[in-house]
């Protein structure tokens, strides 16, 4: 972690405060494998109960990376009947949907997929790109949860088996890095300076729809991960002998919008470099060393050159820019996203409620 993190601070032997408070995390979130493995029974139990006589006992969001294909896999294996769920943006890797398709065929369970008009989706981006904020990727993960939550409400499932987890991403994204998931109300605001005036295929989640799905219809996003002991590498290993999936250089790297946002436009345009984040949790959590990340570090992250140039040219005819839009969007300064209408001020104020009614 390094000084584009807002708010970090080195103690005496340089370990920075996001460490320190995911080391504490983890100590905290401690048990044994036995203590470990009862509390997973209990959870699936529950979840067979309330998915008696219902085609399906959990939803699961599957992108084609290895967090979410493992939850699937482990779903499957311990007797569930999982309802995949993809959303898809227009931005899918064919190593992405190739990973979907082999590991649904292989555990025979049922997809279900949202496609967002692509045209719609284009011009929403625009919009981000148009208004200079940080967070692109606020698109694609709130539509995600919208359509998880959608999809679980519609088949009467109470469980969403999430692919976060404590393990590979525990620590906290600097508040400068992104922007909070389910504004809605932001996505609007900035769709209108595309010319999207009202929302049609793009299934967006707010603090209304938090209410609706969490509050009244008491649906929950489980971070299933964190009841096993999950180690990245032989979950990849597994899935690759398997399922023959193919894992990513990087995180979330199964959308070519994504690695070319975290490798190119984060790093050129924001000064960010999400690979510091991803890197130290896997250190703390001993599933990677301090020197194998820094040796990774000193390099772009992108698997080679060739393949940013292949991915660069990719998203300029995609999003029908020239290079010349390319190069006048990353030298224009960053505007926050609390600039414009935001949903944000209202959440905060509700948790501070929240939290004097529990104290």
């Amino acid at each position: 972690m390094d000084t584009s993190a807002a708010g970090i601070e080195f103690d005496h032997q340089g370990v920075c405060n996001y460490c320190r408070e995911f080391e504490l995390e983890l100590k905290r979130a401690a048990t044994s494998s036995v203590g470990r493995s009862v509390l997973l029974q209990e959870f699936v139990d529950e979840l067979r109960i309330r998915g008696k006589g219902k085609p399906y006992d959990c939803v699961v969001g599957v992108s084609g990376g290895v967090d979410s294909s493992y939850v699937l896999l482990t779903a499957v294996r311990l007797g569930l009947r999982p309802l995949a769920v993809h959303m898809d943006n227009g931005w899918n890797s064919e190593l992405a949907q190739n990973n979907i398709a082999q590991l649904i065929t292989g555990l025979g369970v049922d997809l279900y997929t949202h496609v967002i008009d692509w045209d719609e989706y284009r011009r929403l981006m625009q919009g981000f790109f148009d208004a200079d904020v940080i967070d692109v990727e606020l698109l694609y993960d709130n539509a995600m949860l919208a359509v998880n939550f959608q999809v679980a409400k519609r088949f009467g499932v109470r469980h969403i088996l999430g692919g976060t987890n404590r393990a590979t991403e525990g620590m906290r994204i600097p508040a400068n890095w992104n922007w909070f998931k389910y504004d809605k109300r932001n996505i609007r605001a900035l769709g209108r300076k595309a010319g999207v005036e009202r929302l049609k295929t793009f299934p967006a989640y707010g603090l209304a729809e938090h209410l609706k799905f969490r509050g009244l219809s008491r649906i929950q996003w489980v971070p299933f991960l964190d009841y096993i002991d999950y180690q990245k590498q032989e979950a990849v290993i597994e899935l690759e002998s398997s399922f023959g999936f193919k894992p990513y250089p990087y995180k979330h790297y199964e959308s070519v919008f994504t690695r070319f946002y975290q490798g190119h436009i984060l790093p050129m345009k924001f000064g960010v470099d999400k690979r510091r984040v991803h890197w130290s949790t896997l250190i703390l959590s001993k599933q990677a060393t301090r020197p194998s990340a820094m040796e990774d570090l000193k390099s772009i992250p992108y698997p080679s050159e060739r393949a940013l140039k292949d991915d660069l040219r990719y998203f300029l005819k995609k999003m029908q820019w020239s290079s010349v839009d390319l190069e006048n969007y990353l030298l224009r300064p960053e505007v926050p996203h609390s600039s414009y209408p935001s949903e944000k001020p209202v959440w905060d104020r509700a948790m501070v409620v929240k939290k004097r009614l529990k104290g």
